[in-house]
C-alpha cells in the first residue's frame, strides 16, 4: 500500500464542507472590499522566490521544494503567494491599469519544514495583495479585511501591529544591530550567524531558544523610524482607531519574508499555543521594483486555512453542515428504480436534491439509507405506484405518508 507524503492531508468527503465554508466566507469578504481574484501557477523560476522573498530567509534556505525540470531549469512550488502575483503584476502590465490592484487568492503552498498542529508541507492559503496605493489607510483598510474575515469566522483574536521602517532607516538599524549582537554572537545558532552579515533584521526572527533571549533585549526598530516612516504608522494606528479596531503595538513583529517595510501585523490566537499566529502581513514597497518593475507600493496578508480551521474547532465555532437530500426516491424494482431515475433527474432540474439507490437495495434497507443520509421524503415507488402514475411519500421526520402524482412531485417539495 502507498502512503500519504509526510506533511500532507487528505480533505475527506464528510470534511471539505469546512473547507468549502471558509473558503466562500473568504470569497463573500473580498467581494465586500471589491477584491478580485488572480491564479497564478503553482511552480514558478527559483530565482523569483530567492529575489522576491529573500536569500537570507528560512522559507528559502530551508523550506523551498525545488527542482530541475527537463530543460534543466530550476523551478520551484510555490512557498507562499505574493512573489508570484508581483510576477504577474509586472508580467501583464497591471501598472498601466486602473490601480490600486485589489486582488485575492486561494492557494495551495508548500514548505519542507516539520509537521506541527496547524502546519503542514502542503498548505492552503487566503491571501490579499494590493498594488499601487501608498497611504496609511490602505494599511489600515488591509488589516480591516483580515479582521472581518476573522470576525466572520467567529474568531477571537489579538492585532499585533509594528512598522519595521523603509530602506533608509532600516540602514540605521541594521547597524544599531549589529553593535548589539557583536558580543552575543559566538553564542547565536549558525542561522543566525550568517544573518549577522547578510540581514541583521532576520536575527529577530529566530526561532531557536539561546536566540531569542538575546533578542528580548535588541533594540527596538520604532526608536530608529525616519520621520515619514514614523508619520505613516502614526496615521495606520489613527486610521484603525478610527474604525474601532483594537491593537496592540509589538516592536519585535518583522515577519520571515524579507520583502516588507514599513507595517507588518499579525492576528493572533492563544488557542494553539507558542505557533498561534492565524494571519500575517504588511507592507511591501520595494518588492516590484527588486523584481524588475516600476516602483510600486503594495501591501497585503495571507491567512493559512488549515490554521484557521483548527482553531475554529478549539474555539467551538459551528459551521453549518451541507444541504441534506429533500428526497430519496426508492424503486422497488428494476422497473421502479427507471422511473426514481427519471424523476431524480427532473427534480434537481428544479433545484432539489434528489438521492436515489444505486447498490440495488431492497426498500428496506433503502430507507435506512435514506435516513443516513438525512432526507426530508422518501418516495417510495412499486408496481401499483408505477402503474397509478404515484409515489409514497413518507415525511422522514413525522413518519406521516401520502400519495403525489408524479407530476405534482416538483410542486411539493419546492421550498419543502
Amino acid at each position: 500500500m502507498i502512503n500519504i507524503p509526510k506533511g500532507t492531508k487528505d480533505v475527506l468527503p464528510q470534511d471539505s464542507y469546512k473547507w468549502q465554508y471558509v473558503e466562500g466566507m473568504a470569497r463573500e469578504v473580498a467581494k465586500l472590499f471589491s477584491l478580485k481574484e488572480i491564479r497564478t501557477p503553482v511552480f514558478e523560476y527559483t530565482e523569483l522566490f530567492q529575489r522576491g522573498v529573500g536569500d537570507t530567509t528560512d522559507v528559502v534556505t530551508k523550506e523551498m521544494y525545488t527542482f530541475k525540470d527537463k530543460g534543466d531549469r530550476s523551478m520551484t512550488l510555490k512557498p507562499e503567494g505574493t512573489a508570484g502575483v508581483a510576477r504577474s503584476f509586472i508580467e501583464n502590465g497591471m501598472s498601466s491599469g486602473v490601480l490600486p490592484a485589489k486582488m485575492y487568492y486561494i492557494i495551495p503552498a508548500f514548505r519542507y519544514e516539520r509537521p506541527q498542529a496547524g502546519r503542514l508541507r502542503e498548505f492552503h492559503q487566503f491571501g490579499v495583495e494590493i498594488y499601487g496605493a501608498a497611504s496609511a489607510q490602505t494599511d489600515a483598510e488591509t488589516i480591516l479585511i483580515a479582521e472581518t474575515l476573522l470576525k466572520k469566522l467567529g474568531l477571537q483574536v489579538k492585532l499585533c501591529i509594528n512598522s519595521i521602517g523603509c530602506p533608509t532607516c532600516r540602514a540605521n538599524y541594521n547597524k544599531a544591530l549589529k553593535d548589539f549582537f557583536a558580543p552575543h554572537l559566538e553564542g547565536l545558532c549558525n542561522d543566525c550567524k550568517t544573518r549577522y552579515e547578510k540581514n541583521p533584521l532576520r536575527l529577530l526572527d529566530c526561532k531557536e531558544e539561546n536566540c531569542k533571549k538575546v533578542n528580548a533585549n535588541a533594540p527596538t526598530i520604532l526608536e530608529y523610524l525616519c520621520e515619514d516612516c514614523k508619520a505613516h504608522f502614526d496615521e495606520v494606528r489613527a486610521c484603525l482607531d478610527l474604525a474601532g479596531v483594537e491593537y496592540e503595538v509589538d516592536p519585535r513583529i518583522v515577519r520571515g519574508l524579507d520583502y516588507y517595510t514599513r507595517t507588518v501585523f499579525e492576528f493572533i490566537s492563544t488557542s494553539i499555543g507558542a505557533q498561534g499566529t492565524v494571519c500575517g502581513g504588511g507592507r511591501y514597497d520595494v518588492l516590484i521594483e527588486q523584481l524588475g518593475g516600476k516602483p510600486t507600493p503594495a501591501v497585503g496578508f495571507a491567512a493559512g486555512l488549515e490554521r484557521l480551521l483548527m482553531v475554529m474547532e478549539q474555539s467551538g465555532v459551528q459551521i453549518p453542515e451541507p444541504e441534506k437530500p429533500t428526497v430519496y426516491l426508492a424503486g422497488m424494482d428494476g422497473a421502479c428504480r427507471k422511473k426514481a431515475f427519471e424523476l431524480a433527474t427532473v427534480l434537481r432540474n428544479h433545484g432539489i436534491i434528489a438521492e436515489i439507490d444505486h447498490m440495488e437495495r431492497s426498500v428496506k434497507a433503502q430507507f435506512k439509507y435514506a435516513d443516513k443520509l438525512g432526507a426530508k421524503f422518501v418516495a417510495v415507488i412499486g408496481g401499483n405506484e408505477l402503474e397509478q402514475g404515484i409515489v409514497m411519500l413518507k415525511n422522514m421526520a413525522t413518519g406521516e405518508s401520502e400519495s403525489v402524482a408524479f407530476g405534482d412531485l416538483v410542486n411539493y417539495l419546492e421550498g419543502k
